[in-house]
């Protein structure tokens, strides 16, 4: 059973920044595609960041040159670093894996509140 556990979030001022963790569990982690989505209070979710094989990663234009996905392979762990952060970046931070082939469902984390307020 795949267990996604994020980690890492917190109150932060506007321009401020904030490294979110993912520990994954139960899967054999270099196969998958490993995301961060956001929820807003709205309830509209959003993909952030992706990362696949071989390092390509993809970002959300609104994040695009501030935010960075990275991947440790050997500890399975996924990892987000967000820099200058705004205020409309306050949402559930939520770690998703994917098989790279595409194949079975998707594992979802439980999310981590991320709040950019002055």
């Amino acid at each position: 059973q795949v267990q996604l556990v994020e980690s890492g979030g917190g109150l932060v001022q506007p321009g401020g920044s904030l490294t979110l963790s993912c520990s994954a569990s139960g899967l054999t982690f270099v196969n998958y595609a490993m995301s961060w989505y956001r929820q807003f209070s709205d309830s509209q979710r959003e993909l952030v960041a992706r990362t696949g094989a071989g390092g390509r990663t993809e970002y959300a234009n609104s994040v695009l040159g501030r935010f960075t996905i990275s991947r440790d392979d050997f500890m399975s762990t996924v990892s987000l670093q967000m820099n200058d952060l705004k205020t409309e970046d306050t949402a559930v931070y939520i770690c998703h894996a994917m098989h790279l082939t595409g194949r079975g469902v998707p594992s979802w984390g439980r999310g981590t509140q991320v709040t950019v307020s002055s």
